[in-house]
C-alpha cells in the first residue's frame, strides 16, 4: 500500500511539473486544448489574444443587403469642354514648365458622382447635376468595367437623369417599395464620396414626404441621417435586404461634408420620371401658367387673409391657361379636381399630374368667395437652368 502511495505521489509531481513547464514556455498549447481564444506571441513580453475564426455573418450585420447592391452602384465622370481656354495653355512650352496647372479645363473631368444600373439593356440613373452639361460622360463598374454612357434623358424639375451603356451581364438592382417605408427604418447610402472608392455607410429614415427643401421643382424627399457626401450625388439608398428605396441626392451642410441630414429621391418618383424619359425622352407635366406662394402668418394679417390652407397666386403668366380662365393676382387657390392642398408645393406637384390639353377645375377664394374655374391644362415648358 505504501509502495502505491509514493508511486501516486511521484506521479502527481511529475505531472505538475510538466503542467508548469508547458504553461510558462507553451501556453498556447494549452489554450487551444480547451478551446481558449487563441493568442499570438509578439515577444517573450507581450501576448495577443485572438478570437476563433467565424465566417457567419453577425446577425447585427448588413453585409448581405451591401453585397446584393454594391455591384449595381457606379462611378460616374462627367468632362465638360470650355470654348473659353486661352490657346498659350495648350502650348508645349507652357505644359513643361507649369505641368496639370496649363492643362485645358476642357481635358480636365470636372465632375465625379454615382449611378445606380436600373436595368440589364444598360440603363443608369443618376442626378441631373452630376452630369449636367457633360461634353462625356465615363461609367465605372464595381467589377472594374469601363465604359462610355450617353444621355437618353433629363428631368431638371427632379434633378435626375437616365443613362446608357452597352455592356453585357449587368447587375441591375431590385426596386423596393418606398410607400412602404418607415420612420426609424435602417438604410445603406452607397456611393463614391470624395472620390475615394465604392463606400456604405448606415443610418435610418429620419422623415418622410420632405416637399419644403427648395431644391428642386418637384419634391418628395426620404430623409436619412446615413452619411451622404460630396460624390455621394445619384447613390444608392438602400433597405436593409438591399432594394432600392432612393436615389442620393443632396444634403444640408455648412462645410461640404454631412451633418446627418441627407435627401433622397423615392422610387415612387424614379419609375415615373425613368418611364417617360425612356419611353417619350422627357417628362411631360400639367401647366397652368402661374406662380404660386405660401400664405404666411404675416401675409394673412398684412391682406385680412382668413384662409389658412392653400396658396396665393403672386403672378399669372400672361396668355397662359390660368390667364385665359380668369386667374388673377391675389387669388388664393384651395383645390384642383377637387383634391384640396396646403401649400404652394403641394399645388405644384398636382398640377404636374394633370394631363396637357384636358380640362380641370380650380376652386379659388377671391374677396372671401369661393370661385370655380374651368381650365384647359397646357404642356410646361422645357426647364431652364436660370429659373
Amino acid at each position: 500500500m505504501r509502495r502505491l502511495w509514493l508511486l501516486f505521489a511521484q506521479t502527481v509531481t511529475v505531472g505538475l511539473a510538466l503542467w508548469f513547464i508547458v504553461t510558462s514556455l507553451k501556453p498556447q498549447w494549452v489554450q487551444q486544448g480547451f478551446g481558449i481564444n487563441k493568442s499570438l506571441s509578439l515577444t517573450s513580453s507581450a501576448t495577443l489574444i485572438e478570437a476563433p475564426s467565424n465566417k457567419k455573418s453577425s446577425p447585427n450585420s448588413y453585409n448581405l443587403a451591401a453585397k446584393r447592391a454594391m455591384p449595381s452602384v457606379v462611378n460616374i465622370s462627367a468632362s465638360r469642354s470650355s470654348n473659353n481656354t486661352n490657346p498659350l495653355l495648350s502650348d508645349p512650352f507652357f505644359k513643361r514648365f507649369f505641368g496639370e496647372q496649363a492643362r485645358p479645363r476642357s481635358e480636365r473631368p470636372s465632375s465625379s458622382g454615382s449611378g445606380v444600373i436600373m436595368s440589364p439593356q444598360g440603363h443608369i440613373l443618376t442626378n441631373n447635376h452630376v452630369i449636367q452639361g457633360a461634353s462625356a460622360i465615363e461609367v465605372a463598374l464595381a467589377d472594374g468595367r469601363q465604359a462610355s454612357a450617353k444621355i437618353i434623358g433629363t428631368d431638371p424639375d427632379t434633378d435626375l437623369a437616365v443613362l446608357q451603356i452597352d455592356l453585357k451581364d449587368l447587375p441591375a438592382i431590385t426596386l423596393g417599395h418606398s410607400d412602404e417605408a418607415n420612420v426609424g427604418d435602417v438604410v445603406l447610402a452607397i456611393g463614391n464620396p470624395f472620390g475615394v472608392g465604392q463606400t456604405v455607410t448606415m443610418g435610418i429614415i429620419s422623415a418622410l414626404g420632405r416637399n419644403s427643401v427648395g431644391i428642386n421643382t418637384y419634391e418628395n424627399f426620404i430623409q436619412t441621417d446615413a452619411a451622404v457626401n460630396p460624390g455621394n450625388s445619384g447613390g444608392a439608398l438602400i433597405d436593409a435586404n438591399g432594394n432600392l428605396l432612393g436615389i442620393n441626392s443632396a444634403i444640408y451642410s455648412q462645410n461640404g461634408g454631412s451633418l446627418g441630414i441627407g435627401f433622397a429621391i423615392p422610387v415612387s418618383t424614379i419609375k415615373m420620371v425613368m418611364e417617360a424619359i425612356i419611353t417619350d425622352g422627357q417628362v411631360v407635366r400639367g401647366y397652368l401658367g402661374i406662380s404660386p406662394e405660401d400664405i404666411t402668418e404675416e401675409m394673412a394679417e398684412s391682406f385680412n387673409i382668413k384662409q389658412t390652407k392653400g396658396s396665393i397666386v403672386a403672378a399669372v403668366v400672361r396668355g397662359g391657361p390660368a390667364d385665359q380662365a380668369g386667374v388673377k393676382p391675389g387669388d388664393i387657390c384651395v383645390a384642383i379636381d377637387g383634391q384640396s392642398f396646403s401649400n404652394s408645393r403641394e399645388m405644384m406637384n398636382q398640377i404636374a399630374q394633370l394631363k396637357p390639353n384636358t380640362k380641370a377645375k380650380l376652386k379659388v377664394v377671391r374677396q372671401s368667395n369661393e370661385i370655380q374655374l374651368e381650365i384647359v391644362v397646357g404642356k410646361r415648358p422645357p426647364f431652364k437652368p436660370e429659373e
